[in-house]
């Protein structure tokens, strides 16, 4: 308003004015009303590009649940509800591609594998022991490994939503790692060694593991972000990228996992190696030596995580780990179950059912916890903590099969998505799909589905079966 303009006067209301009902402020909803151009505009979007959704799924997992119980027959997550959002997002486009003559959305060979663990699964909750109770794990298992995975796929349609889940991962490790480092150097962590210590970042003392499968994921994904930043000559982001990946070594030496260290230090060398020899090898080089720094010169846990490491072979003597010895215990005991029902198994869920009649007499009765804002609790052994064994024991040799016909796919696809980008000169975000496929089933060989981060399992196979099954563009700078 200028010195010229006539002042503006507030007008007595009439009758007719007073009757009106006001107009609704931008942004808000009225009842029977249509959305609003913004609101339209935004469900657009969403449905141009939903690996958006896929990305706030991988964020949502950092949300804190509380000292909830992870064992519990129904636990549901807000990662949980985004990730059905998405399955339910992606199902709409398809079903609208499909009406409008667009043909087969997935590939041949993604629904033959990922419709051979459905069979495998169904086929074991229809010959279980109580069909009831594998009802919630039919469901579980058809969540994790066939709905998810095929949304992520189809969510994913060149390499920018590639990049941006990518980066959710890492800023997902950047905040657990955080949160995990101020827990060791604090002492606000979970119970280990006598002292509370151990970072679990925002999950809580009931999930211990969940703070270094982030923490791994994210270290991955950084690195496959740093190698692609590498070969496009962008320098300075491949340089931060590498430093901020080599970072994530310090949280994950302090969440005392020893299946997490197992799995990335194998994932990393697969992701080096098929890239690049030489590299791998100054990697190699490079990680010894910030070792010798971290742990050897500034001391940061390097009595304990050498411990640590000794531990994964003590189950003998006068003091045995009894973390370790309860593990190859369980083995033992999905073995045996196996035995008594080697065709189908004895349905999903069934394993509490039956793990005491099978189960060495050593067998602990559950695991201890304390810590991280929680008081001490016993959680039960409700798995052989080994992804592989829980699948033979629940679902036999038929779920079996169709489980390691996913894997193999998704395994051999992704080798050769790496072997593309070599030839069209790029590399870098094939790098990061073997990274996170071989972390994901090197660890399963000591631990399984379960708990907070369960989802991500999802979303990295989704990842792995877009490089496996889709032909991604070159890399470009």
């Amino acid at each position: 308003m200028t010195l010229l303009d006539p002042p503006r006067t507030t007008p007595e209301p009439s009758a007719v004015q007073a009757a009106r009902p006001a107009p609704a402020p931008s942004g808000t909803a009225v009842p029977g009303a249509r959305p609003g151009p913004e609101r339209r505009a935004a469900l657009r979007a969403l449905l141009r590009r939903p690996s958006a959704l896929a990305a706030l799924v991988v964020l949502l997992v950092c949300v804190p649940t509380g000292n909830s119980d992870v064992t519990a027959a129904v636990h549901v997550t807000a990662a949980d509800v985004a990730s059905l959002g998405l399955v339910a997002l992606c199902g709409w486009r398809a079903a609208g591609a499909v009406l409008r003559g667009g043909g087969g959305l997935l590939p041949p060979r993604a629904v033959l594998v990922f419709t051979g663990v459905l069979v495998g699964v169904a086929a074991a909750a229809i010959a279980s022991q109580d069909p009831s109770q594998s009802l919630s794990g039919f469901v579980r298992i058809t969540q994790v490994f066939v709905l998810v995975p095929i949304a992520v796929l189809l969510s994913l349609r060149d390499r920018r939503d590639l990049r941006l889940i990518l980066g959710a991962l890492v800023a997902a490790a950047v905040v657990e790692g955080g949160v995990g480092v101020e827990q060791f150097l604090t002492g606000t962590g979970a119970s280990y060694d006598g002292g509370t210590v151990r970072a679990v970042g925002t999950f809580g003392a009931s999930d211990v593991m969940a703070m270094s499968a982030v923490v791994s994921y994210g270290l991955l994904a950084a690195l496959g972000l740093a190698l692609e930043a590498r070969a496009a000559g962008r320098r300075r982001a491949a340089t931060g990228l590498g430093l901020l990946s080599a970072a994530m070594v310090l949280p994950l030496a302090v969440s005392y996992s020893r299946g997490s260290w197992i799995a990335t230090a194998a994932a990393v060398g697969v992701a080096l190696l098929l890239t690049d020899v030489r590299l791998a090898l100054r990697g190699l080089v490079f990680t010894l030596a910030a070792a010798v720094v971290l742990i050897g010169g500034l001391g940061l846990g390097g009595a304990s995580v050498t411990a640590r490491l000794s531990s994964i072979t003590t189950v003998a003597g006068s003091a045995p780990d009894h973390s370790v010895s309860d593990r190859y215990d369980l083995w033992t005991t999905a073995e045996r179950i196996w035995r008594d029902h080697p065709v189908t198994g004895v349905g999903p869920k069934e394993f509490p059912q039956f793990r005491d009649a099978h189960a060495p007499l050593r067998l602990s009765s559950g695991s201890d916890t304390a810590g991280a804002g929680a008081g001490f609790a016993k959680e039960p052994l409700l798995s052989p903590h080994n992804m592989y064994l829980l699948v033979l024991s629940e679902q036999g040799l038929v779920g079996l099969t169709a489980f390691g016909a996913l894997f193999l796919a998704l395994l051999l696809g992704a080798a050769r998505c790496v072997r593309r980008e070599r030839r069209s000169g790029g590399a870098g975000l094939g790098a990061a799909l073997i990274g996170l496929l071989a972390w994901q089933l090197v660890d399963f060989l000591y631990a399984d589905i379960g708990g907070t981060t369960t989802v991500l399992v999802s979303v990295v196979l989704g990842l792995a079966a877009y490089g496996a099954f889709t032909v991604p563009e070159a890399a470009a700078p």
